[in-house]
């Protein structure tokens, strides 16, 4: 036992412990203890949500994975009906959409406003503005499967197809990488079809003040044309406060724009409210030029965004929004 526990010891008021800790103290140099731990509880106070928003997103990529384990468990006990049923999938997607939707009610409150304007059969496209994590898209989604019975198609950005592990998502929600030709033959068999026009740069750079960065593209329009259907604007409400990107900064918008890697880091996963708005169907016209079509579309969906989005936007406004009972267009 060293010198300075037996002379603590000395004094019969001082516990074994106290005394170890007095010892302690002085063998490391602090005079004060508490102040030390008070120091760090102060980091820890400040860090711990920085680090826990940069966490959250990728609780999202958790979701995605635990839903493709969830198909191969379903497909390998399914592996007799798949020649005998051509709906095999049917139960899988269900599955899956009843939980999403779970999650976008319990996390998000999510409300989706509008859903009668997706026809109970029969072709149309869908037109939305992309998020920086289009996690409000996966409720959208959701939502068609379980109140309409549908599965919707959509189109995404290539790097997805390279994502380890994920072509059977892929494949059982009907998602393609985009040729207008494919987009035309989906139209063509009776299915909804989801597009984004900004895409990747939309997701990755637009802001809280919510851009839509489309460029001239037109393409959309164009498979609108081609295939005679309708078009229908959609938009999410408070999608940019639940995730942000730092897209902002220009050395990730030189990344990007050098080498076509989406490697801006996002943060957020704010339990914020979250309302998918769809506008009134754009009819097929065929006096209209895709250049028309593209611009009448993306007015229409910034038209959904000066109507229900107040910019900029805001995290703390938008979780406040939770607890309103009612909410005004």
């Amino acid at each position: 036992m060293s010198d300075g526990v037996k002379s603590c010891l000395g004094n019969g008021t001082v516990s074994f412990t106290s005394c170890v800790i007095s010892v302690w103290e002085e063998w490391v140099g602090l005079a004060h203890l508490e102040d030390f731990l008070s120091y760090l509880e102060y980091l820890l106070w400040v860090f711990t949500p920085l680090v826990v928003v940069f966490i959250l997103p990728f609780l999202i990529v958790v979701l995605l994975y635990l839903s493709i384990l969830f198909l191969h468990v379903y497909k390998h006990k399914n592996q007799l009906r798949e020649a005998y049923s051509n709906n095999l999938w049917d139960g899988a997607r269900k599955t899956l959409a009843t939980l999403w939707d779970g999650h976008g009610a319990i996390w998000h409150g999510y409300e989706i406003h509008g859903l009668e304007k997706i026809p109970a059969e029969g072709p149309a496209l869908i037109v939305y503005y992309h998020g920086a994590i289009p996690v409000d898209y996966y409720y959208f989604l959701a939502n068609v499967i379980i109140q309409k019975g549908r599965t919707c198609h959509s189109v995404a950005d290539h790097f997805l197809f390279k994502v380890p592990g994920f072509k059977l998502l892929l494949e059982v929600f009907s998602v393609i990488h985009g040729p207008q030709e494919e987009c035309v033959k989906a139209l063509r068999s009776g299915h909804l079809l989801g597009i984004s026009p900004g895409g990747v740069r939309e997701a990755l750079f637009s802001d809280e003040t919510y851009p839509l960065l489309w460029g001239k593209r037109k393409g959309f329009a164009q498979v609108a044309i081609d295939s005679k259907v309708p078009v229908i604007p959609m938009f999410t409400q408070n999608v940019r406060e639940g995730f942000r990107s730092l897209g902002t900064l220009k050395f990730f918008r030189w990344i990007y724009e050098k080498f076509r890697l989406p490697i801006v880091p996002i943060y957020g996963g704010f339990p914020v409210k979250f309302r998918t708005y769809l506008g009134e169907p754009i009819p097929y016209d065929p006096k209209m030029s895709a250049a028309e079509l593209a611009e009448k579309v993306q007015q229409a969906v910034q038209e959904l965004i000066n109507r229900h989005q107040k910019i900029p936007g805001n995290v703390l406004r938008a979780l406040l929004e939770r607890f309103q009972r009612t909410h005004t267009d």
